[in-house]
């Protein structure tokens, strides 16, 4: 018996019945920073970058993305004062 693929995508439909994603990859991450997955998982490791464990995967919710980028461009402000 075959089994399906398993999916980690999981979708909030709540807001007009647009579905929205509710968490990324670290590989989404990476693409989305233009970072490369090492670099995440070193955010990840560093707790730079909140992120939780789903099973036997990592998934980082769009508010700590969010979160991670607003630290980064207030340190970035701060470094040119």
């Amino acid at each position: 018996m075959r089994r399906k693929a398993q999916t980690t995508e999981r979708f909030d439909s709540s807001e007009g019945g647009a579905l929205t994603k509710k968490w990324y990859t670290v590989k989404e991450v990476a693409e989305m920073l233009g970072y490369g997955e090492s670099k995440v998982w070193m955010l990840v490791i560093q707790r730079d970058l909140k992120s939780l464990k789903d099973g036997g995967s990592r998934r980082i919710l769009p508010e700590w993305v969010d979160e991670y980028i607003a630290r980064r461009a207030a340190e970035a402000d701060r470094e040119l004062v």
